[in-house]
């Protein structure tokens, strides 16, 4: 398995994300995830990855990669279209510097979910510009 990492370009928060999300869904169905690059590791990937978005220079959340398939963007251009579940998991915060496109997040690498063993250590209660400003000082 293998995941990738993504920055949320001009997203306030998560959810901002979500917002933005489900417009998209709605009005153009599955919801997915453009990029100009296939991924060349994309059966990795498919074998229960997903894409970490970095909002605010901080890892936040997280989506299953469905399925990457050939797509279209909007001037009818070739790019690669990657089917994304719904759910926007949250993770543990992590700060994390900018980057241009997405890079492949080894799980090992990948902060743990939230909701898992460990993975919160309380802070999920903490509203989320505190846990942002929290992970910027490397206090989380």
């Amino acid at each position: 398995m293998l995941h990738m990492i993504k920055l949320a370009v001009g997203v306030r928060d998560l959810a901002h994300l979500a917002e933005i999300q489900a417009r998209r869904a709605a009005a153009d169905p599955p919801l997915r995830h453009q990029t100009r690059n296939a991924p060349k590791r994309a059966a990795e990937i498919l074998d229960g990855g997903s894409i970490f978005w970095v909002i605010n220079r901080a890892v936040l959340a997280r989506q299953r990669i469905l399925d990457i398939r050939p797509d279209t963007w909007d001037d009818g251009a070739k790019c690669t279209g990657l089917v994304l579940d719904p759910a926007l998991v949250r993770v543990a915060a992590r700060a994390q510097k900018p980057f241009q496109g997405w890079r492949y997040l080894p799980p090992a690498d990948a902060p743990p979910d939230l909701a898992a063993p460990g993975g919160g250590r309380g802070v999920d209660e903490l509203p989320e510009a505190m846990r942002l400003a929290l992970t910027h000082l490397a206090l989380l």
